[in-house]
């Protein structure tokens, strides 16, 4: 039977001519979509590439110091110090149990703390140790361990410790600036941080080859010379903590300033703390610099302001006597002293402050009222009120510079009150009104120096990573603050109350007749929350300067609920005042008189 055939297979020419045909179907499509991806879509598809291996890189700046002035020369408080970040890439680490004991030797802790990170393969980057010293980053790297890493970061370094802490601030571990210079100089003192693009390898590190690669390079944070004497500095600090300690209280702080140009010599606070180790404050309150952002109301240290006010307007005479009837019924309360000396009976202005009269203050401010009467009315109210607010600066930030400053408060001289004449009467003697102690000693200052408010402040000079120097000239606030024979007048009612102290039996007011001291004492009654006044718990304050010829120093000194047998102002306060301003004259820092 012949053999079914099945259809054939075409081997000849048709056959190619077909395979042909698709190959350059197919080879056109590659070629269309070739094209399509080099040329039509090329920008597209270099972007998305670059995408992953672009990476943009910060490189930080170098932070600037900060100095202060030793004698004649200025020496580093703050510098910048390279510590190392331990890290590990799990991937490579083989044995984890023999590299965790090989760190532990070298930066110290227990081998199975870092077991677990070590063992983590779910990353590349575990983080073991920060802060490495020089000597242990180069021990760790000489493991040449492939799995563990290194990388070097400025931080900052406090050489002196606690000194001026609350002044300098700190450095937060994102390398902002946080309280004191560090925060409101942050800008000044960071630098700008420069950027580096770099097309890197499949790893994410930089191809250096790579023409690709652009770099800008940070610029160094500036330099900033502080106003601070350290010597006087570290003394005025001893003399709070052992201050601190004898009147058992909650709080002591103490300025120095130079009362013709605004310069701070010193400012200190206690309790402090050590800026190298503020991680390990649980009380943050002691970050804060009380001598800018504690606002309290002062008590009688207010009476100079008072009074030199009073001088300035006329309203009475430095040598002027006045009958006192011991009280002053106003709006229905009693105004009266917290001592009553010898009842009913004439006053001089220097009595009123010697003897710290609030019925004297009061009076002052019936004398701006009214030359000669006996009440307070609005013409007084406005006056006092522009004084505080206008001349004195009251109830507003100085601008010194320093995180957090606060502004105090000064009530408003609102006529319409029907309590306003006791509110007023209140703040003549420093109740009712909350100043800080720099604006208290800012004041003072632009009283016993002619009349020119000087804005306080820390910075004496800027310096730029060049080298160049920029002087902080003194800032005039304000101009004719009083007239310039206000001071003159002032200094010898200051200098009568150290001598009535004195005479008194605080012998620790004695002071070396070729030097000229003077102050005055504030006792302040602390405000309940809900109103009213505790009738145990006061402020002790004092405001006072020292120098020669003319006042060369003012001081003053805020101490918060001090636990002593008497007044505060007199036995918190001015032995505070008494030691400073002993130690200025001792330590040479003060021109006798010529």
């Amino acid at each position: 039977m012949p053999e079914a055939l099945g259809p054939k297979l075409s081997t000849g020419p048709g056959r190619v001519r077909i395979w042909s045909i698709l190959l350059v179907v197919v080879l056109s499509i590659f070629g269309v979509r070739l094209f399509y991806v080099q040329v039509i879509r090329y920008a597209h598809y270099k972007q998305a590439a670059l995408s992953d291996q672009l990476k943009q890189f910060q490189i930080p700046a170098t932070r600037g110091i900060i100095e202060a002035q030793d004698g004649s020369s200025d020496v580093p408080i703050v510098l910048n110090q390279e510590l190392y970040t331990l890290f590990a890439d799990p991937l490579f680490i083989k044995k984890p149990y023999v590299v965790a004991t090989q760190i532990s030797k070298i930066i110290g802790g227990d081998p199975n703390s870092y077991i677990a990170a070590l063992s983590d393969k779910s990353t590349q980057y575990a983080v073991l140790a920060v802060k490495l010293t020089q000597a242990q980053n180069r021990k760790i790297v000489a493991l040449q361990d492939p799995g563990l890493g290194t990388r070097g970061q400025d931080y900052r370094v406090y050489p002196d410790g606690s000194l001026a802490a609350q002044v300098l601030g700190f450095v937060n571990n994102n390398g902002i600036g946080e309280y004191g210079i560090e925060q409101a100089l942050n800008p000044i003192l960071a630098g700008k941080a420069g950027l580096l693009k770099a097309i890197t390898d499949i790893n994410g590190v930089p191809l250096a080859s790579s023409k690709d690669n652009t770099q800008i390079p940070p610029t160094p944070g500036k330099n900033v010379v502080l106003t601070l004497n350290l010597g006087i500095q570290q003394q005025v600090e001893t003399i709070l903590a052992n201050e601190y300690k004898k009147t058992n209280s909650q709080g002591l702080s103490a300025i120095v300033m130079d009362p013709y140009n605004g310069h701070i010599k010193a400012m200190a606070n206690y309790p402090t703390y050590n800026p190298n180790n503020y991680a390990q404050v649980s009380n943050q309150s002691l970050f804060q610099n009380a001598a800018v952002d504690y606002p309290i109301e002062p008590g009688s240290v207010m009476k100079t302001l008072t009074t030199s006010a009073a001088l300035n307007t006329g309203a009475i005479t430095p040598n002027e006597s006045f009958f006192d009837p011991s009280q002053w019924t106003i709006n229905g309360f009693v105004i009266h002293d917290i001592k009553q000396d010898g009842g009913p009976r004439t006053q001089t202005i220097q009595s009123i402050l010697s003897l710290s009269l609030n019925t004297g203050a009061t009076w002052m401010l019936m004398q701006m009222s009214n030359p000669g009467g006996t009440q307070i009315n609005n013409k007084g109210i406005v006056t006092w009120h522009n004084y505080m607010v206008s001349h004195f600066l009251l109830g507003q930030p100085t601008g010194i510079e320093q995180g957090y400053e606060a502004s105090g408060y000064v009530p408003p001289a609102n006529i319409g009150d029907p309590t306003i004449n006791l509110r007023y009467a209140n703040t003549a003697f420093g109740q009712g009104v909350s100043l800080t102690a720099i604006q208290l000693i800012s004041a003072l200052c632009s009283v016993l120096n002619g009349g020119t408010y000087y804005q306080p402040t820390l910075v004496d000079k800027i310096i730029a990573p060049n080298g160049q120097v920029s002087i902080n000239q003194p800032k005039v606030l304000e101009r004719n603050v009083v007239s310039p024979k206000i001071g003159p007048e002032l200094v010898p009612l200051l200098e009568g109350v150290v001598q009535a102290y004195y005479n008194g039996g605080f012998s620790f007011m004695n002071f070396p007749s070729n030097y000229s001291v003077g102050g005055k004492t504030g006792t302040a009654q602390v405000a309940k929350p809900t109103g009213g006044y505790y009738n145990n718990i006061f402020n002790g304050t004092y405001i006072g300067f020292v120098g020669g010829n003319k006042p060369q120093y003012v001081i003053v000194v805020y101490n918060i609920k001090p636990n002593v047998p008497g007044y505060a102002g007199s036995l918190g306060g001015q032995p505070v005042f008494a030691d400073i301003a002993h130690m200025l004259i001792n330590e040479g820092y003060v021109l006798p008189k010529s």
